[in-house]
């Protein structure tokens, strides 16, 4: 039966796997879910090699340590495109389907402990149920700001950026750099999406449809004017 630890994190030996995601927040493209897998004897060397936190480098050392990743573990992803991510939230499910995929991620790499970061409110309830849902025996320990604390999740977490910053940057070649991060917070990113949208067509299958700010555009779109209906 699958096991689950509660903090402080349990000392790992044996394959270890660190799960984290990037763009749950994004208004457009995937959301990515990234994993890094090592021999609990390598854990030291992620320190000496630079491993930290994704959001706390920048693009350009993400891509460095990405690649010296290679020399120290397998690196995993799974593409959750923003079709997928309108659909869970329809249903009231984006934990879920995030969970669905740290779940893909253990079971394809049959460690011995996995390390998530924890997108529940309630870290140790996701941790119980990642270990469910993998159903390969393996400990799991979750626990929020993971990506902070454990160099296992901050490798993960630049396996996630880094192929999520690759997936913005294919659409921005396609799109054009108007596009922006693609956040709701970033203004290039609501004044591309509010134009892409101004000709009244379905929203493209990059963009997230059930996201608030899409909701408001659409909105916005069909309300007319009193002018456009005449004296």
């Amino acid at each position: 039966m699958a096991g689950f630890a509660v903090a402080p994190a349990p000392t790992p030996s044996g394959a270890v796997l660190g799960i984290d995601e990037a763009g749950r927040g994004s208004l457009v493209g995937p959301l990515v879910v990234g994993g890094f897998l090592t021999d609990s004897d390598r854990i030291p060397e992620l320190r000496r090699a630079g491993v930290r936190d994704s959001k706390l480098l920048s693009p350009g050392r993400r891509e460095e340590i990405f690649q010296e990743l290679s020399d120290l573990g397998s690196r995993l992803v799974v593409h959750l495109p923003a079709r997928s991510v309108d659909r869970a939230v329809a249903h009231g499910g984006l934990n879920d389907l995030e969970l669905s995929a740290f779940a893909e991620l253990v079971r394809r790499s049959r460690p011995a402990f996995a390390f998530a970061d924890a997108c529940d409110p309630v870290a140790e309830r996701f941790g119980r149920r990642l270990a469910a849902a993998s159903g390969t025996g393996c400990v799991v320990h979750a626990r929020h700001k993971a990506d902070r604390d454990l160099p296992i999740v901050a490798a993960a977490s630049i396996v996630a950026k880094v192929h999520r910053d690759r997936a913005l940057a294919r659409l921005r070649h396609r799109l054009g750099s108007e596009l922006g991060s693609g956040y709701p917070s970033d203004v290039r990113t609501v004044a591309f999406v509010r134009s892409t949208l101004a000709d009244g067509s379905a929203p493209p299958s990059w963009l997230r449809a059930s996201w608030s700010t899409t909701e408001r555009l659409m909105e916005a779109r069909s309300a007319r004017p009193l002018e456009a209906f005449g004296p």
